[in-house]
């Protein structure tokens, strides 16, 4: 099992919007960056837990945990004129970008802010935390996840 961190704004999608989704459950699309693409193909599989960060709000954080259950597959809203997510040089039998589906798993206790995460020093390693990081999807290790998990 992997862990990860995947970001969303609230605004546009929250954990509380995951929760009222039928069965919990959504695909994870509009994903443009080849890096995080790559993962979300590649390294993403079933069982793998995430924590559900809201970014580019008031208070950015971690705001809950998520299961993929389903791995990475082709983002239909790359082929769709209508979707913000639209990319013309996208083709479905040559698929440029990837999603996962995730299913909600609870909220957090609390609301775990982006500044409580930068003054735990076991967190000086976590992507999130690196100077000019703005990838959307993110590893977390196994002793990441447990302290983030342990200061909840």
């Amino acid at each position: 099992m992997r862990y990860w961190l995947m970001k969303s704004e609230p605004e546009t999608f929250s954990i509380d919007d995951l929760a009222l989704k039928p069965k919990q459950t959504e695909h994870w699309d509009g994903v443009r960056n080849y890096q995080a693409r790559n993962m979300l193909r590649d390294q993403m599989k079933e069982g793998d837990l995430a924590f559900f960060y809201h970014s580019n709000c008031k208070e950015p954080g971690i705001a809950g945990i998520v299961e993929i259950v389903r791995a990475g597959y082709p983002d239909h809203t790359a082929l769709n004129p209508d979707s913000p997510y639209y990319d013309p040089k996208s083709a479905s039998d040559q698929p440029r970008w990837y999603m996962v589906d995730v299913k909600f798993r609870r909220r957090l206790n609390r609301h775990i802010s982006l500044a409580e995460l930068k003054s735990h020093p076991a967190l000086n390693d976590f992507p999130l935390l690196n100077r000019g990081n703005r990838l959307s999807i993110m590893p977390v290790t196994k002793a990441q996840w447990n302290h983030i998990l342990h200061i909840e």
